[in-house]
């Protein structure tokens, strides 16, 4: 797995869905730890960067440039 495959404001899908029924997850803050926001419900989960890695499945939307400045 390369050392950064998500950036801040990426949608990314993980390995389990939220049990709301989505499983679109916002990251909202990088750095050692992660802060993602299910797209669904709006609901806030702060895991360590090691944790997320290991559920992190996949980038569905990339961030565009201007909200990562």
């Amino acid at each position: 797995m390369a050392a950064t495959e998500y950036a801040l404001h990426d949608i990314v899908e993980m390995k389990k869905q939220h049990p709301c029924g989505v499983n679109r997850w916002e990251i909202i803050r990088v750095g050692m730890d992660i802060k993602i926001k299910c797209t669904g419900c709006n609901h806030l989960i702060m895991m360590p960067r090691r944790e997320f890695n290991r559920k992190f499945k996949k980038v569905l939307e990339q961030a565009k440039k201007e909200e990562q400045d």
